[in-house]
């Protein structure tokens, strides 16, 4: 029996959906032809690809985990191909998902696909948010083709290029008495509550940074919302550590904030595309690795004043 193309993609539609009911939906077809073509590639496979429970639908086995990262990216490039033949010459076509670390998106995604559909308008770029490791396993499962990340935590497999580099910042209530100190050490604020934000790997990166300065902060708040931060610092419920800028100096509640340069010697955070090491790249994602690397190069891209009114 021979694999196809129709039973890879049936199976993948299956794995994501979850049910073979989900997966015939998704695909508009019938639930026969889902598990029919399921079971022919069991076979051809010679693997068991799903445990099937009468009331928990489908359970992905460990088997199945390893044929769905191999599946993703072969039938991107089987569209790939389809998309090619039909445009030679032509433009790029077709869908290009990618990721992007959650406290990033607000800051890069917005303008990365503005930009990315002006110089690509054929290709359906969609993107997904998560924490650093959620994103590399989606890089390592084919969800996700390139993702946007810190250089944080980088686990085995992942491939990276540096973007841009920024640094750590100090975030203050702005009738706190150091606000309009330039710079300000952290150890004036070493006793003083702080408002931690808690994003895997982000609480960790600021402990340790706190750590190599002899510094224990006293953690009074914590929270993984990066505006929950700014709100409750504006609210002068204490300090924080942030890495991206607002372009606003203001909370969601519209209380002002200072933002101040860290006295003592912090390292710099780069911020990277990733992609896996093993992956052969489509030509829609070389081409978001290219657009990234000039519009990326200074930091997140800046709508110009006036624009978007």
């Amino acid at each position: 029996m021979t694999l196809s193309l129709r039973q890879l993609r049936f199976f993948v539609a299956a794995a994501e959906a979850g049910t073979i009911a989900g997966a015939a939906a998704r695909e508009h077809i019938s639930q026969s032809t889902i598990a029919l073509a399921v079971s022919e590639l069991e076979r051809t496979l010679g693997v068991q690809l799903f445990m099937r429970r009468q009331a928990k639908g489908l359970t992905i086995t460990q088997a199945g985990l390893a044929v769905l990262a191999d599946a993703r990216p072969l039938l991107a490039h089987a569209d790939e191909l389809v998309s090619s033949a039909r445009n030679l010459g032509g433009e790029l076509s077709g869908n290009l998902t990618v990721g992007c670390y959650t406290t990033l998106a607000p800051f890069l995604m917005p303008g990365v696909l503005e930009g990315f559909a002006t110089e690509h308008p054929t290709v359906r770029l969609s993107f997904a948010e998560g924490t650093q490791v959620e994103l590399q396993e989606k890089l390592l499962d084919g969800s996700c083709e390139m993702a946007l990340l810190y250089d944080l935590d980088l686990q085995p497999g992942i491939q990276q290029e540096t973007l841009y580099i920024t640094r750590p910042h100090l975030l203050l209530p702005r009738a706190h008495p150091l606000a309009g100190q330039a710079p300000v050490s952290l150890h004036d604020l070493a006793d003083e509550p702080m408002v931690m934000l808690d994003n895997p790997p982000s609480r960790h990166y600021f402990t340790e940074l706190l750590a190599s300065l002899g510094i224990r902060p006293v953690i009074r708040h914590t929270t993984s919302s990066f505006e929950t931060v700014r709100s409750l610092v504006a609210r002068g419920l204490g300090y924080s550590l942030l890495i991206q800028r607002p372009a606003s100096g203001i909370s969601h509640e519209g209380v002002p904030l200072a933002e101040c340069e860290i006295r003592e010697e912090v390292p710099d955070m780069p911020v990277l595309l990733a992609w896996p090491a093993r992956a052969n790249l489509t030509r829609r994602a070389k081409a978001f690795a290219d657009f990234c690397r000039r519009a990326l190069a200074d930091g997140p891209v800046r709508p110009a004043v006036g624009d978007h009114t």
